[in-house]
């Protein structure tokens, strides 16, 4: 990386991540923001060693174009986006963070991808690695970029990777020991406009394994069941619901690993802190993992037991006046916050609603089944959503103008014993900046009800 001239496109936490890790290298780093409105002098302060002259805003004119080396592509630019598909006109190699990441990679990588369950899984995964390795490292989409610590990894140390179909777009020789696709449903068609290439992005994850590698997939997701054909690692199947002749399976209460000469109980559901069949299935898919990293089942079922919800996926937040309420504000598609709903073993008031990534809710509805009394919605899509209520006989719903607002409207309408869910089915864009602080709003707001 020495000398080289790299453009960082895009000026938040990746793009910032990915050029302190260049300069580190003696990279001659210009990170790059298409609003030129901003402010460079602002922009150079949140990278160590950054000057105002190497941020770039606005235009690239083919002149400084033509001195670049490389670019390195933050996940949230489209690769179909009028300047990329110049920079690329023009011969540069794009690269993602990720890949720049793996390029300073020493040891090996557990990934995992999928629409669903990604950060629990990671954590959890991230946790068993931590009790099996001395030196394991949890980074990606799950807030921490690859970039922050690549170059800190050692030979002996295993990083813990979750991947975003956005990520793995700009995949080029990332090649995990052990990968995962987790499922599979409808999530981010305003980016890859249609389900083939966002499943052929997800399996991208495993596209430079071979069979000295693994590939972990979910039985029950039929479409992984047909792409796994077309994979050259070895492929370990989960299911919550059937026995499998070899992976790891569910049965009543009780998840079996049965893998090569290994046959042996994990746990009871009973004694996970996790809740709901779709954490189970979490559970399954980085028990799995681990095992084909060489972990011992006893020191991954001791891990599974303990691990409890990660932050903003159907995580208990306080009981007010006998009402539960629960903050998953992960659950940024509708396939997503149906496992919220299905969790939910109480009449609940569900909050839902905000930026519009063009999916359909008829299924997030259905999924109500008399469990959702009361629906509050906010956000861009907020009318859109109504009308397919409206459509399939659901009638109880209200707008919000604000999330404070929803809080107050579901605490007004929920019973002792009731539950209220933050679960918008939604990205939050447009109304916060990610889906964390939408999450943590809605927690303080529980807590001033309570005082």
């Amino acid at each position: 990386m020495k000398d080289k001239k790299v453009l960082v496109y895009g000026s938040g936490i990746s793009g910032i991540a990915a050029s302190a890790l260049l300069l580190r290298h003696g990279a001659q780093v210009f990170l790059y923001d298409e609003n030129e409105n901003k402010v460079a002098a602002e922009i150079a302060e949140t990278v160590k060693g950054l000057d105002e002259q190497h941020v770039v805003l606005g235009e690239l004119t083919d002149a400084f174009i033509k001195t670049l080396d490389f670019v390195v592509l933050s996940p949230g630019v489209p690769l179909d986006n009028d300047n990329v598909l110049h920079l690329k006109q023009q011969g540069l190699p794009l690269w993602g963070e990720i890949e720049l990441g793996y390029y300073f990679e020493k040891g090996r990588v557990l990934a995992i991808t999928g629409t669903n369950g990604k950060t629990t899984t990671t954590a959890l995964l991230g946790k068993i690695m931590e009790a099996a390795c001395k030196h394991s490292f949890v980074v990606g989409n799950i807030g921490i970029p690859y970039t922050s610590i690549a170059d800190q990894t050692l030979d002996d140390s295993v990083t813990v990777a979750e991947i975003s179909s956005f990520q793995l777009e700009t995949a080029i020789d990332f090649k995990p020991q052990v990968s995962a696709v987790l499922n599979i449903t409808p999530d981010h068609l305003n980016r890859h406009h249609t389900m083939d290439n966002y499943i052929d992005a997800k399996m991208a994850i495993a596209k430079n394994q071979t069979a000295s590698e693994f590939m972990v997939l979910n039985y029950e997701d039929e479409e992984l069941r047909k792409r796994a054909q077309q994979v050259n690692a070895r492929v370990v199947y989960f299911s919550s619901k059937r026995r499998l002749e070899e992976g790891v399976y569910m049965t009543g209460d009780q998840i079996f690993l049965k893998i090569g000469d290994d046959y042996e109980l994990i746990t009871k559901v009973q004694e996970l802190k996790l809740i709901g069949n779709h954490n189970y299935e979490n559970v399954m898919a980085a028990a799995a993992m681990a095992y084909c990293a060489g972990v011992p089942v006893e020191t991954i079922s001791e891990v599974v037991k303990e691990f409890t919800a990660v932050e903003h996926r159907i995580e208990y937040v306080d009981t007010v006046k006998g009402v539960r309420y629960y903050n998953d504000s992960k659950g940024t598609n509708p396939d997503a916050a149906i496992q919220a709903i299905k969790a939910m073993q109480w009449p609940t008031c569900l909050i839902g609603g905000g930026y519009d990534k063009q999916s359909e809710y008829e299924e997030w509805i259905g999924s109500f089944d008399g469990k959702v009394k009361k629906l509050v919605l906010i956000g861009q899509t907020a009318d859109k959503i109504a009308k397919t209520a409206d459509k399939m006989g659901f009638k109880d719903y209200e707008f919000a103008e604000t999330l404070e607002e929803a809080v107050k409207i579901c605490a007004e309408n929920a019973q002792p014993g009731d539950a209220v869910l933050l679960s918008p089915a939604c990205a939050s864009w447009g109304m916060f900046d990610n889906y964390e602080q939408r999450g943590d709003l809605f927690k303080e707001f529980v807590k001033e009800m309570k005082g």
